[in-house]
């Protein structure tokens, strides 16, 4: 069966948060993200991540209720900034994570891709990764594995399956 449209990228994700404006300060403030749109009456709030017009995060309001729910987004990057993200995340007050969920200081590469990334959460907790595709071969048997595991020319270890 022929798709009625082929999607070329993902243009925009969206995501719940309890507080507009923690969040807004955290995407715009500590990510760097520009504010592209505020919708106070629909508590609503846009940003571009990367130039306008070529992707979008959108953050709805929801509030702090007992069945809370978290999502995951991943942020394409260059690899020079994801390997050099642990540092950047810590010095902007935020923890760089691995793959298992742990504090890090430095990325991991998911092997099977192979991509470079690290990870990390907003103020409700929702799962940020920032990725680099690498031009190594993929290594799927490798698992995940940390940066400098996967750089040196011994045999890569598997710290994830």
């Amino acid at each position: 069966m022929t798709p009625a449209v082929t999607a070329a990228r993902l243009f925009e994700a969206h995501l719940i948060v309890a507080d507009l404006e923690v969040s807004i300060a955290f995407y715009r403030d500590r990510l760097g993200l520009e504010l592209a749109y505020l919708a106070p009456a629909r508590h609503a709030a846009f940003f571009w991540i990367g130039s306008r017009g070529h992707s979008m995060l959108g953050l709805w309001q929801a509030g702090a209720g007992p069945q809370k729910t978290t999502a995951h987004i991943a942020f394409a990057a260059a690899a020079d900034d994801v390997i050099a993200a642990p540092a950047r995340l810590q010095s902007a007050g935020i923890v760089a994570l691995d793959f298992d969920g742990q504090p890090t200081d430095e990325p991991v590469v998911l092997a099977w891709m192979p991509a470079v990334a690290v990870y990390f959460l907003d103020p409700d907790g929702h799962l940020l990764e920032y990725l680099a595709m690498l031009e190594d071969e993929p290594r799927p048997d490798a698992g995940v594995v940390g940066w400098r595991a996967w750089t040196r020319d011994e045999p890569r270890r598997n710290i994830s399956a």
